[in-house]
């Protein structure tokens, strides 16, 4: 089987790592990959990471991408980024007749559209936060000024997993209102936003592959958004994660599935755009049991570098039976062990960043005592490895126990090295207190 990943950050690395080690693969082609995926699968200088926004752009690399799996025969594409699914990529593909695993644009509207996801949760009685949805700031903030904080501004599209703003006070919910709705500050996406209350708990990531009528679960997770320790500072696209997340009880997942993952997807085959691919539940664990916080339509990163290690079925025949409607024939196995990844960003991230500095020492971890370094912000430059982008690299590490796991990949950071180099120092401090 040749087989295509569609992207160029840390997500899309581990997915070609995994890809890589199926007895039915024989070649993987990432586009346009990066420097870490360069080592396994042949990068292909197409580059369909784009934003939404891209408009025409995008679409033209959709369609390059489209040509080049047809003139090579690709059995099976896996879409990493949500721009990629929010602008089509699935739809093209299928009406090419190439066997593509993601959901279609108008399924991929669960997380590209908070509106239409928050609706289609109040319709199936999912639990979530209560919310208003709105098209004019002045009415948002009157909403807000009538409610009180804190509350939860959202843009209603894609902004790179920044739009959701956690607001404490009525200052910071109208500011947050203002910035997205008539400055703009993402663009298009903040033209629609829902103000939702606050939700207290704990969070946690828990991922189905799907069909679109059936689903296996993977093994729950937890990421640290904010930059700084205690899960303090500005969010980011994500500063670590660890897997499997202790809150998740086997009685919180069996809820999960019951009360949020079955009536989704029968919602979405309801109203005509039955979800195929990873669906990702995003949660908010408190007394009353699992409440949805967002949907996203793809892996999370850094979510998919410590959920892929602990995956023991083969991936491509998974995804391989999620496009063509037969996981019901299917179990998958996860071990029952942990994996933690610990992200490397570059110094100011996530404000402004310098990139092009000089990143040594991975060869003297990776690969080894169940360490793996996924590649997120890298590029050659005159033949040495450089940073380009905010998050560089993903050091993760599996291993019997969390503990362990913390053990090694903190252990292998710290033999990596480039100039104004970050990284938190807590990584899955919730679970280790749970000990």
């Amino acid at each position: 089987m040749k087989v295509l990943v569609v992207g160029k950050g840390g997500r899309e690395h581990a997915l070609v790592w995994k890809l890589t080690q199926s007895p039915r693969v024989e070649r993987v082609y990432a586009a346009p990959g990066n420097p870490g995926m360069a080592q396994t699968a042949t990068c292909v200088p197409i580059n369909a990471d784009l934003d939404v926004s891209a408009g025409a752009e995008l679409q033209h690399e959709i369609a390059r991408l489209r040509d080049f799996a047809l003139a090579e025969d690709i059995e099976l594409t896996v879409v990493g980024p949500e721009s990629s699914l929010a602008g089509g990529l699935v739809d093209v593909f299928n009406a090419a007749g190439l066997k593509v695993f993601g959901p279609t644009a108008a399924a991929a509207r669960l997380e590209s559209d908070k509106a239409f996801a928050k609706d289609l949760m109040a319709r199936t009685g999912v639990p979530t936060a209560e919310y208003r949805t709105f098209t004019d700031s002045a009415r948002a903030i009157a909403y807000v000024q009538e409610q009180g904080a804190p509350v939860v501004v959202k843009a209603s599209g894609l902004a790179a997993g920044k739009g959701a703003i956690v607001c404490h006070t009525l200052k910071e919910a109208t500011d947050a209102i203002q910035q997205l709705m008539d400055e703009r500050v993402f663009g298009d996406s903040g033209a629609t936003v829902v103000v939702e209350e606050f939700m207290e708990g704990e969070e946690a990531s828990f991922f189905v592959l799907t069909d679109g009528t059936d689903f296996v679960p993977l093994v729950s997770a937890q990421d640290h958004k904010p930059i700084l320790e205690g899960d303090q500072g500005p969010n980011t696209g994500g500063m670590g994660a660890y897997a499997p997340a202790p809150v998740m009880t086997p009685t919180l997942i069996e809820a999960t599935e019951n009360r949020i993952v079955r009536p989704v997807l029968a919602g979405m085959r309801d109203g005509g755009c039955p979800f195929q691919g990873v669906l990702y539940c995003g949660l908010m664990i408190d007394d009353s049991g699992p409440r949805v916080v967002e949907f996203n339509c793809r892996f999370g990163d850094p979510e998919a570098q410590v959920i892929l290690p602990l995956l023991e079925t083969d991936l491509a025949e998974v995804l391989a039976a999620a496009c063509d409607g037969r996981l019901a024939t299917l179990k998958i196995g996860n071990s029952t062990g942990a994996a933690v990844c610990v992200v490397m960003a570059s110094g100011g991230y996530p404000g402004p960043y310098e990139k092009g500095k000089a990143i040594h020492g991975i060869d003297t971890v990776d690969g080894r005592d169940g360490v793996m370094v996924f590649h997120a912000g890298t590029a050659r430059k005159d033949g040495q490895l450089v940073t380009s982008g905010g998050r560089v690299l993903g050091v993760t590490a599996a291993a019997p126990d969390t503990a362990a796991a913390v053990k090694r990949a903190y252990a292998a950071a710290d033999r990596i090295s480039f100039e104004g180099a970050y990284y938190r120092r807590d990584i899955a401090y919730r679970a280790l207190a749970r000990r």
